[in-house]
């Protein structure tokens, strides 16, 4: 064997995977699959993950960049007068989000009481949104970071899985891209845009420590030109973009592989029964918000999904919604996740260590 097959055999490994998820991108496609490449590489993935005899995880660099295009591509739809809408129905937005930090913790605390999991653990798993940096804080406070990761990509992975499905059949979604602001540029102009807001807006994401960085720093780029009445935009149909939402489901599904499993354990059920309930709680509170802001169910449903914030946006681009709508809504869930989540955490460590200090003492003593 040269030494070079290893990288030969890991080629075809992404070649076979890349013409499952085409083959599967054009059934989707003809089955009326909400955002067909999405769907494809999710389940592509998840069929490798938990089938091959190999472990691949997406590239860093094919990860930051796809999450670049989806940002560039959900920046071109802001529109200053859904945004003045957002801002005149502000307190209802906050205290859904807020409803749902505090439906997760709870959550969270529930399934410590009916597994042999600690509050700290099983509460940080639930949270929802920021894996990367829920799984991060887990670590810093001796939380249990294999399972916080499972719990938190279990969620991610329901999200992507039944989001295109509840969306369709139940909210009425309509699988046909709309286009953006500006009305789209053409493929080559469309991916020097990308390259544009991606170098400007990745290095200042990080210059101002900005979460989901990749997302969110070409995203303000392009929602910058958007706004300022540029006609350099991105529609969710060109090439570049299908390919985006086919790596972000890609990336998803990849996750879930059998380690995680056995890692789970007996834990997974009953964590899969409580990220459901977070799902149908967040969902009936996207109804509510729904009636508060003059927005459409659908819109309402996918504002207030419980984090998958890379492929929520990419099914709302690929579809007829209200994606400034549901981008504003989801920024600032996002962004009080990550305002609570300090103070949250040093509650959450303290109110464990009394509580493992307590059953020590208790062990003592007997």
């Amino acid at each position: 064997m040269t030494p070079a097959s290893p990288w030969r055999a890991t080629a075809l490994r992404w070649l076979a995977i890349a013409v499952g998820v085409a083959a599967l991108a054009v059934v989707f496609d003809r089955l009326g699959v909400p955002t067909p490449p999405l769907f494809a590489g999710f389940a592509a993935g998840l069929a490798f993950a938990l089938l091959a005899r190999w472990h691949l995880d997406l590239p860093r660099p094919a990860a930051v960049l796809s999450q670049a295009v989806i940002g560039v591509t959900v920046g071109g739809y802001l529109q200053s007068s859904t945004l003045g809408e957002v801002a005149s129905n502000g307190v209802a937005v906050v205290v859904v989000c807020v409803a749902t930090l505090a439906l997760s913790v709870a959550l969270g605390l529930l399934l410590s009481k009916l597994m042999s999991v600690d509050q700290a653990t099983s509460s940080f798993g639930m949270i929802a949104g920021g894996a990367a940096g829920v799984i991060s804080i887990s670590r810093e406070l001796g939380a249990d970071e294999r399972l916080v990761a499972v719990l938190q990509y279990t969620r991610v992975l329901l999200i992507v899985a039944l989001t295109p499905l509840v969306a369709t059949v139940v909210f009425g979604l309509e699988s046909t891209p709309h286009p953006p602001v500006g009305g789209g540029t053409g493929s080559v102009t469309g991916v020097l845009f990308v390259a544009l807001c991606a170098g400007i807006g990745i290095p200042l994401a990080r210059l101002v420590r900005l979460p989901a960085g990749g997302l969110l720093g070409p995203m303000l780029v392009a929602a910058a030109f958007a706004l300022s009445g540029s006609s350099l935009t991105v529609g969710a149909n060109e090439p570049v973009v299908l390919i985006a939402f086919a790596l972000i489901g890609l990336e998803v599904g990849l996750r879930f592989t059998p380690a995680s499993l056995r890692q789970a354990g007996a834990l997974l059920p009953a964590a899969v029964a409580m990220i459901l309930a977070l799902l149908a709680a967040c969902a009936a509170l996207g109804v509510v918000l729904a009636s508060l802001a003059g927005v459409s169910r659908l819109d309402g449903y996918l504002a207030t999904t419980p984090g998958g914030l890379s492929a929520v946006l990419a099914l709302s681009v690929g579809s007829r919604t209200n994606t400034t709508f549901v981008l504003s809504v989801q920024l600032i869930r996002t962004f009080v996740m990550l305002l609570a989540a300090p103070p949250l955490a040093r509650w959450i460590a303290r109110r464990w260590g009394r509580e493992v200090e307590a059953r020590s003492e208790q062990a003592l003593r007997g």
